[in-house]
């Protein structure tokens, strides 16, 4: 399986690099990355991570002004891509087709080919533009999966909620995290 994982410059981005932590380890999988400008600051500013860390967790990493690596073209086979987090302006470019770099390019050949595109919108609250981004990007083939808080999960720590999160975006594509707790799985009280 080859997946395109996107990490753009919204807050969250440690969602990005514990995607990446959890597909290294699946036999089989090949991942192709690209990090924004604006993710590589939020590394800086939100963690003690950089880019190049996320970029170290990948089989294949890409600049984001790269327009000429193999995830811009529809030819390159992939069976989909995730971007997480996905801030509110790669989502209005994904929306628009504005393909302006490589993360956004990547973006629309997904669509335009037919293959799952799963984001994982990153913003609070939602202005009217924002919903109707989400709108478009939806009719246009796109998967939304919000980092929501699931209270079923039984979990209170962040590092749970985040893989929650992600157990729910991986499966979209047929993967499985172990710790992934479903509604039906859910513990009661």
């Amino acid at each position: 399986m080859r997946l395109v994982v996107g990490i753009s410059g919204a807050s969250g981005v440690v969602m990005g690099y514990e995607l990446l932590r959890l597909l290294r380890g699946k036999p089989g999988l090949e991942t192709h990355l690209v990090v924004t400008e604006g993710a590589a600051r939020a590394f800086r500013a939100e963690t003690s991570l950089t880019a190049g860390d996320a970029a170290r967790l990948a089989s294949f990493s890409y600049a984001p002004d790269d327009l000429g690596a193999p995830i811009a073209s529809g030819s390159f086979p992939a069976d989909g891509m995730i971007v997480v987090p996905c801030s509110m302006k790669t989502l209005a470019g994904i929306a628009s087709g504005y393909a302006e770099n490589l993360l956004l390019r990547a973006a629309d050949v997904t669509l335009k080919e037919g293959r799952r595109l799963v984001l994982v919108p990153r913003e609070t609250p939602l202005s009217r533009i924002h919903l109707r981004n989400m709108e478009a990007a939806a009719e246009a083939g796109a998967v939304l999966v919000p980092p929501m808080l699931s209270f079923y999960i039984g979990e209170d720590t962040l590092e749970a909620q985040v893989r929650h999160i992600l157990g729910k975006a991986l499966a979209f594509f047929g993967l499985r995290d172990e710790s992934f707790v479903s509604w039906a799985g859910a513990r009661t009280v």
